[in-house]
Order: C-alpha cells, then sequence, then structure tokens
C-alpha cells in the first residue's frame, strides 16, 4: 500500500462568529471550494444579533455540527467546536478569512510526504490582507521552542492540530481572549511536535483584534510566566521590546 496515495485523514475545520454577516459566506464558500472533501465543518455563532444565522441556515447542511448560544469569547466557542469534531485533525478559521482551494490538498500531502501522523501542530504561510482582499505582508514562520517562548511566530490560522494535542494539553483557556492559541503552544514547551509546510494556505483580514489590540502583549507576559514557567524579568524585558517594536512598526507603516 502506497501511504502517500492512500492517506485520507477526516479534518475538521471550526469557525467561530459573532455577528460577522460581512463575510461569513465568502469563508463558508472558500472552505466548500476545497480540492480535498474528507473534511466537516463546524460553526460556532455566539448568538449573533445581525443577519449571520439567517446566512448560516441556508449554509447549514453542510454543517456537521453547529451550535448558536451565548459564549465567553472566541476560546470557549473554540471548545465548543472540539467537543463536536470528528476529525483526525483539527483547524480553525476565522469568519472573515480565505481558505486557499489547495490549502487541504497541501496539508494532507505534506503530512504523507514526512510520515507526521503522531504530530501535534502543522503550521504554514498566511498572507494578511485589506478588507477588499488586496494583498499586505505574509506572515508564518516554523514553529521552534527558543523563538516561540519569546512571541508567537507561527500563523495559527488554518493551521492543523492533532486531536491528540488536546488529549494531552487540554483545550484552550477561555480566561485569555486574545493569546489563548499562543498560550495553548506554551504548554508542551520544547515536547511539541511541529512540522511546516511552506506554502501560502489562508487570506487573513487583518482587522483582526489581535493584530491591533495591544492587550496581546499583557495576556501573552502572562502566559508567558504562568504556562511556560519562564523567568519573570526576563519576560517583561521582552514585553517591552515586542511592545516597542509594535508601536514603532505603525509609525513607520
Amino acid at each position: 500500500m502506497d501511504f502517500k496515495l492512500n492517506y485520507n485523514p477526516l479534518i475538521t475545520i471550526i469557525i467561530a462568529v459573532y455577528n460577522g454577516e460581512q463575510y461569513i459566506a465568502q469563508t463558508i464558500d472558500s472552505i466548500l471550494a476545497q480540492d480535498y472533501k474528507n473534511f466537516e465543518l463546524v460553526v460556532i455563532d455566539g448568538g449573533s444579533t445581525d443577519s449571520t444565522c439567517k446566512i448560516l441556515e441556508a449554509y447549514q447542511h453542510h454543517f456537521s455540527y453547529f451550535i448558536s448560544e451565548v459564549d465567553k469569547g472566541i476560546y470557549d466557542a473554540w471548545n465548543k467546536g472540539i467537543d463536536g469534531a470528528k476529525g483526525d485533525w483539527i483547524a480553525f478559521v476565522g469568519s472573515d478569512d480565505i481558505l486557499l482551494s489547495s490549502t487541504l490538498t497541501d496539508y494532507v500531502a505534506h503530512i504523507a510526504a514526512h510520515k507526521l501522523l503522531d504530530y501535534d501542530f502543522i503550521s504554514s504561510k498566511i498572507q494578511f490582507v485589506t478588507a477588499d482582499l488586496k494583498p499586505k505582508t505574509y506572515f508564518g514562520r516554523a514553529w521552534n521552542w527558543p523563538s516561540h517562548k519569546v512571541e508567537m511566530r507561527v500563523a495559527h490560522v488554518g493551521a492543523l492540530h492533532g486531536r491528540e494535542l488536546f488529549k494531552r494539553y487540554g483545550k484552550f483557556n477561555p480566561t485569555y481572549k486574545i493569546a489563548g492559541d499562543y498560550e495553548l503552544l506554551l504548554r508542551p514547551r520544547k515536547n511539541l511536535k511541529a512540522s511546516y509546510l511552506d506554502k501560502l494556505t489562508v487570506l487573513m483580514r487583518q482587522e483582526g483584534l489581535s493584530n491591533t489590540n495591544t492587550k496581546v502583549f499583557d495576556e501573552s507576559l502572562r502566559a508567558k510566566i504562568l504556562t511556560a514557567n519562564r523567568n519573570k524579568l526576563i519576560c517583561r524585558l521582552e514585553y517591552f521590546y515586542l511592545i516597542s517594536k509594535f508601536y514603532l512598526l505603525r509609525v513607520l507603516r
């Protein structure tokens, strides 16, 4: 049996949405247009008050799992999605992101080629775009512990998480509002089994909360100290460096 040709894992894609009427249909369409077809779509609505739920009704026959209720934020919603997921791999996509049509095919080919079935996390490259999808900058490097313990340099959107990752290290901590994905990947520390797909997979509108809110630095500092158990002084020095770089880049833009 040719492992590469016969590897056909079920992939769960989770979308958490709240008042996302403007882009949610575009996001779902990009998922349904995937070349790779062995996936399920899980949608968690946070009790939207706009026309989001009406839009979702038109797609509901494509959902393997759907909830619409008030939640405690995106990580609480993602945890609900994990509870309903059946896939061997789980990915999280923002309600205004666009998955390139070859994304899942590229991930599965990468896993098969390198025999990564027991890996925890596989990330790739994304491109930030404007609201009308005009290209901006690229983001997403290969994961490694020395850099990750300082700051989040991997692209989390669209990345694949092995089911065992959540069994071993738990689900997202909903007390975090922006940096919960970073905190999750700090838990295994240097033991995270990660791989990198050096391809563009997602277009991400850059108006997202973590890209515009400096609270991400506060939450990342908390995670580095409490979860990674790192030296407080070093973490605070990193905090001032990172937030200074953030403001400098905003000025230069």
